[in-house]
């Protein structure tokens, strides 16, 4: 078998305040093939972006990672110095922020920026990284390239700024690209551009994608897989049309069915009652059972596993047949 590009285990986030230690991330395990895209959804608050920082080593104090491995290509990374996995996340990890101004700085001209990350990661000379940056450019679907490299952020849109962080992202051939809801500030006819362009990259390149977002239409659209993240858990993970057609856990349910069709006008929205929890108020058991229709009492005082159920594994007590068997 081979190794996957990324593999978290038991990944646990930590924040200490001086009231109490409150855990972002509790115990989440995944694998991202080579070429596939796995996509992270959740409501804001579920820990997507939280997990997709601590796999590049961004979190920083309070936050700490307190617990379980990531491995990159078989790699342990997540105890690596600072320096070391500073030159594995340019190198080997790419990164794809929502605000594409975060990731490109004003005072220098785009092509300045994508020539020094290049030859900051290869050993190309400065006339062969500027033309790498305008064949990297004209890749990502910027028009005459060879004028706008150097032209500065201000002069270019946002969805074109989003391609320049796309190849900034790409230039040094990564792994691994986590982008973290990479489409949300860009108008629809752009966003479908952008999931097009990350789609290539698995295609063409053999890059993994982690794609964090919390539109669902993106995640069907994109991705291979999908991870429903809720409170800090992986509640379902399975492939994209299984959990979009066939979602087990309610919260996925829920989600699936928040979600308008074209066909069904008639039938109203299903919405998932309350919100979810902070962290200093995480509830025992199951963290969805105050807001779900299905809990019974296992489900207030004991935390599900994620179980295998066909191609997908819930995190659901209503899905486990041995301790059904058991009790029968």
């Amino acid at each position: 078998m081979t190794v996957p590009v990324l593999s978290v285990r038991d990944l646990k986030v930590e924040f200490v305040t001086r009231r109490a230690t409150l855990r972002a991330i509790d115990g989440v395990s995944f694998d991202i093939a080579k070429g596939e895209v796995l996509g992270v959804v959740g409501e804001s608050g579920a820990g997507k972006s939280v997990t997709g920082l601590a796999v590049i080593g961004l979190i920083d104090p309070p936050g700490r990672i307190s617990g379980g491995e990531i491995l990159l290509s078989g790699m342990r990374i997540d105890h690596l110095p600072a320096e070391e996995i500073r030159r594995v996340r340019g190198k080997r990890i790419g990164m794809i922020f929502q605000d594409p101004l975060t990731s490109l700085n004003p005072l220098y001209r785009i092509g300045d920026q994508i020539v020094e990350t290049i030859r900051t990661h290869t050993n190309l000379s400065e006339s062969a990284a500027r033309k790498r940056a305008i064949d990297l450019l004209a890749e990502v679907g910027i028009p005459a390239p060879e004028k706008r490299v150097d032209g500065y952020p201000h002069e270019f849109s946002g969805g074109m700024r989003q391609r320049v962080v796309i190849a900034l992202a790409i230039c040094a051939e990564p792994e691994l690209i986590i982008a973290d809801e990479p489409t949300t500030a860009l108008d629809v006819s752009v966003q479908a551009q952008i999931i097009a362009l990350i789609k290539r990259l698995g295609r063409d390149h053999g890059t993994a994608v982690m794609l964090v977002t919390h539109d669902m239409g993106v995640i069907a659209e994109t991705c291979d897989r999908v991870a429903v993240m809720y409170s800090g858990r992986i509640a379902e993970i399975g492939p994209v049309q299984d959990v979009v057609r066939n979602p087990l856990h309610p919260y996925a349910k829920g989600l699936m069915g928040a979600i308008p069709t074209l066909a069904g006008e008639d039938k109203r929205l299903v919405q998932i009652p309350g919100s979810m929890p902070r962290l200093s108020a995480i509830p025992p058991g199951c963290p969805f059972n105050p807001r779900c229709a299905f809990a019974f009492d296992r489900c207030r005082v004991e935390r599900p596993e994620p179980l295998p159920n066909g191609a997908q594994a819930v995190a659901c007590h209503l899905y486990d047949r041995a301790a059904e068997e058991s009790a029968a």
